[in-house]
């Protein structure tokens, strides 16, 4: 029977040992698998065509068993709607997530296209709110003697889907009898989808009416009574 010195053992059971631990490390160090990506949030938002939605859409990518995997690179394209995102591909976290804004373009329907090379490409789909209604709020059916401006000015809303106030649409207004004036004649909405104006009367008693325009919704008539 041969005796293996100990020292020679000790030697061997090291050099396993080492063996093992580098094969535990290559196996660590094999790159993780994305199986899968997935919308987090953002998905299906509404607001008005035009502007940045109010959430950034966050996506997530995966391996076989669920884990997020990072630095996943994330290419973002717009499909539909015109609108465009603050960045083209964003990288994953840690946590396998990254995130997007996203501002609408000029239409009703919009949609992006996430995709990694492998995996199946992800749509998400928002929707652009329109101008579609004009409302008077103030001042209409007023009376003021002629070449004098109403007390109270005009006051028109702009509105959108589900009565959703209509920022920066550029509305206009013509006079179309009476001979007056409307001051200005093109202004943009504010935040509560208002545009205000000040209406002087015509020179001659009788009454005056004016056409209000904004977007391609059919015009509004305004009217006032010019009095001697």
């Amino acid at each position: 029977m041969i005796r293996i010195p100990h020292a020679a053992r000790a030697a061997a059971g090291l050099a396993g040992c080492l063996l093992l631990a580098l094969s535990g490390c290559k196996k660590a160090l094999e790159p993780e698998v994305v199986e899968a990506l997935t919308i987090v949030s953002g998905d299906l938002q509404t607001r008005q065509a035009g502007r940045l939605l109010r959430a950034p859409v966050v996506f997530r990518a995966t391996d076989a068993a669920g884990k997020g995997v990072g630095g996943t690179a994330i290419t973002i394209v717009v499909v539909q709607g015109g609108g465009a995102v603050d960045s083209a591909s964003i990288k994953t976290d840690a946590n396998g997530e990254a995130r997007v804004k996203w501002t609408l373009g000029p239409e009703v329907t919009q949609g992006i296209l996430a995709t990694i090379p492998g995996v199946e490409p992800l749509r998400v789909n928002a929707s652009g709110i329109m101008p579609s209604d004009i409302v008077i709020a103030q001042g209409n059916n007023q009376s003021a003697k002629v070449s004098v401006a109403l007390a109270n000015q005009i006051v028109v809303r702009v509105l959108g889907g589900n009565n959703v106030p209509m920022d920066s649409i550029n509305v206009t207004f013509q006079i179309t009898g009476g001979g007056g004036a409307i001051a200005p004649q093109s202004i943009l909405t504010n935040s509560s989808g208002e545009a205000t104006v000040k209406w002087t009367m015509g020179p001659v008693a009788g009454a005056n009416t004016a056409l209000v325009r904004a977007a391609v919704i059919d015009p509004l008539t305004i009217t006032a009574t010019a009095t001697p």
